[in-house]
Formats: C-alpha cells, structure tokens, sequence
C-alpha cells in the first residue's frame, strides 16, 4: 500500500513540476511568442518568466514583434487590435512600464536587484520615486510625464538603455478622481503628487538628485554629465567620496550665476545685498551674500554659505512674468520628438479634432515644459544641491526622499491627505466629505 501510494505521488508530482522546469528552459524567442497568446494562462506564465530574465526578456519580445511594435510608432493612429492590446500588455508588464513599447526600458523594482545588475555592469542606476507605479496609467502626473516627453525620446531612450540602470518605487498611491456629470460624461483625474529621478552609483550612493519634470534636452544633459562623473570616480585606483561633493558644490555655484544672468537678460535686476565675485580676466566666479560674510576675507566657508543662501535671494526677485521671459530662452530643451508627439496624438485622438488641434496641445506643452525645466532647476534642484552637500554618507537615499517629499514637494508622508483635506476647513458635507 505505501509503494502503491508513494509511487502514485511521483506521478502527481511529475505532472505538476515537469511543466515548469521544462517552461523555465524555454528559448526568450519562444517565450515571447508565447506572451501573447489567447490563453490567459499561458501568457502569464511566459511574462513572468520573460520578466525573470531581465532586459534579455524584454529584448526577445522586441525582437520577434519588432514589425508590429515599428508599425505602431510609424502610425500612432493604428487601430488598436485584439493581437495588439495583448502585445502592448506583455511588454507593459515585463518593462514594469506603460508604453513601454516606444522606449524599449527594462525596470527594476527592486533596488538590491538594481544594485546588483549596477555592480555587474558598471553602470550608475537611474531611481526613480513616484506616487502610484509607472506600470499603471494612472500613476503621479509627473511620472505620466516622463514615460511620454522622456521615456519615449528616441536620445533619452537610447542612453538609458546603455548606460544606466533602472529602477522605480513607489512612494505611495497617487490620488485618484472622477468627475461624473450626471449626463454620462465623466472625467478621471489624478490630484497632486511629484516624482523625482535619483543618480546612483553601483553602490547606492546618491550623486545626483533631478526633482520634477525636465525637457528631453535639459534631461539628457543632466544624465550624460553625471553618467561620466561616476565612470571616471569609478576608474580612480582610490575613489574619492569627496568627488562628489566637488562636483555637486561646482553644479550649485554653476546653477547660481546662470540664474542670476537669467534674470538680468529678462530686465531684472541683482537682488540687493548678492555680489558677483568675478577672477581676474572678468569673468563671474561666485555669489556672495553680503550679510553673510563676517570678514572682508572670501572663505571657502563664506562661499558655500552663499552658495546656499543664494537661491532663496535670487527667488525672491524672480516673478512669474521673469520666469516666462527665462522659459522662452530654453524651447529647446522642451522640444518633443517624432516618437513623443506620435504617443500624445495616439492617447488624445478622442478629443482632438485635426492636426491644427494637435500642434497648438503640442505648442503649448512645449511652453509648459520649458517652464517647468527652468523652475525645477533653480528653486527646485539649487535646495537639493546644498543637502546632498551636507550630507557626506550619501547613502540613506530613503532618508532623503523623506525630506524631498515633506519639505521640497510638500506632501509630508505624516499627512494621508496630501494637502486635499484640512479638518479645519467647513465643506458642508457629511463627515466633510471623508469615505473610508
């Protein structure tokens, strides 16, 4: 009876196993196939396991679907097909990004993982924080954003590709509306929320720290120079931490005299009590804040306290008429590529009429972008500078984001509310409106 059994156990467990391991050698070509078959079930099983290998399996969908996915960036307006949603929804799952089939990005979500693959590839990592997941249409504005101007940019893709690896995790949900009119129509909305892209090194260290939405051009940029700034730290026989403090007080002082040459082309002027430090030939060195300079000796100390002083006073003089007039002198940095506008027209062809409709959205997005970019860069980025500054460890990227969230982008973690509901505000409504 125990031989009957036991054998009869083999059997069942032949049958249960056998298919997995067998699945688990699979060729990538094979699996991709696979991906996107009628069967539900199947498909799953062959995502997950592409998922597993990595961007090799997020290649091999590419490569065998590489007609379809070619014919969908070539003509935005294609029907979308039974055959297409279930390719669109393997490579959306196996990149851990929606659309992902325009940038062809493999994300990890798991930063051990990322920082696995860094160390193996010699690469720096590209972490990005987010309110809701990026693999979601609904995630934070901002990460809606990217995966549109930055992620679908032929340039931007392609370095990101190369030379980075990549990561997102979630800071929390991303607060979610709809807006019923009572006649069928409704409106869904996302409220709030900011993302963030962190530079790291192989081992987790933060250089660099981009806060909110930047143009493909200002974006690219930002990524090459840090990306040669990690390489060649890496290529030292006896890397140096402080390299990167020397770099990012270099970036802070840079970020401060283009700000100030930014307001004075636009007919303002400097802010009372800022001094231009120029070397010998002319040429501006650094700011320096009189009030905080105790001596008439220029300190290295005195510097990098102006060095930090010194947005808040440029701030104080820049008014949204100045940063428009800034804005305009960067359309470049906004411009949007053929891949881009060809999403933007595919997600908004409900409700654009004609092409005249689609290139004024586009204008007047670029406009926003260039905005935004100049905005984040010197209110936003300037703060960042002078904390990654301070602080030497670097390591406690988690910490950081913390303080990015509460006091750069102002959505506390201690606040479940995001700023949308105050107890102290009468709404008129029962229980103020609060569902639980």
């Amino acid at each position: 009876m125990r031989s009957s059994f036991s054998g009869s156990l083999l059997l069942l467990l032949v049958f249960i196993v056998a298919p997995t391991n067998l699945y688990a050698k699979a060729n990538p070509d094979t699996l991709a196939r696979q991906a996107t078959a009628v069967d539900s079930v199947a498909a799953a099983r062959a995502i997950a396991e592409l998922r597993s290998l990595g961007p090799e399996g997020l290649a091999a969908l590419h490569r065998v679907y590489s007609t379809a996915i070619a014919q969908q960036v070539a003509n935005p307006l294609l029907a979308s097909t039974p055959e297409w949603q279930r390719l669109s929804k393997a490579l959306d799952a196996v990149s851990q990004q929606k659309d992902s089939y325009l940038g062809g990005l493999y994300w990890h979500t798991d930063l051990e993982h990322a920082k696995a693959a860094a160390r193996a590839a010699n690469k720096p990592i590209l972490s990005l924080r987010l309110l809701g997941k990026l693999s979601e249409e609904y995630s934070c504005a901002n990460s809606r954003f990217f995966r549109t101007i930055l992620y679908s940019n032929g340039e931007v893709s392609n370095l990101l590709r190369q030379k980075f690896i990549l990561h997102w995790q979630s800071v929390r949900p991303a607060p979610r509306v709809t807006i019923d009119f009572g006649d069928g129509r409704k409106l869904e909305r996302t409220l709030t929320g900011n993302s963030i892209h962190y530079i790291l090194d192989s081992e987790g260290k933060t250089v660099e720290a981009l806060p909110g939405l930047y143009g493909p051009g200002a974006f690219l940029r930002q990524l090459t120079s840090t990306e040669q700034l990690v390489q060649q730290v890496a290529n030292k026989k006896s890397p140096d931490a402080g390299f990167y403090t020397i770099y990012q007080r270099d970036r802070l002082n840079q970020a401060n005299l283009a700000w100030l040459a930014e307001i004075e082309k636009s007919g303002g002027k400097t802010p009372a009590g800022v001094v231009v430090i120029r070397k010998q030939d002319g040429t501006p060195e650094a700011l320096q804040i009189a009030s905080l300079a105790v001596t008439k000796a220029i300190t290295e100390t005195s510097i990098l306290r102006s060095m930090t002083a010194a947005p808040e006073a440029l701030g104080a003089v820049t008014d949204e008429a100045v940063w428009r007039k800034i804005a305009q002198r960067h359309l470049n940095d906004a411009q949007l590529d053929a891949r881009s506008i060809g999403l933007i027209q595919r997600q908004t062809q409900k409700a654009l009429v004609n092409k005249t409709e689609l290139d004024s959205l586009v204008d007047k997005l670029e406009q926003n972008i260039a905005l935004d970019t100049v905005r984040n860069e010197y209110l936003l980025h300037t703060k960042l500078y002078a904390w990654l500054i301070n602080d030497q460890n670097r390591s406690q990227l988690d910490a950081l984001n913390k303080k990015v969230y509460a006091e750069l982008f102002l959505t506390p973690a201690t606040d479940p509310w995001l700023g949308l509901f105050s107890p102290d505000t009468y709404m008129a409504l029962e229980g103020g409106g609060i569902s639980r």
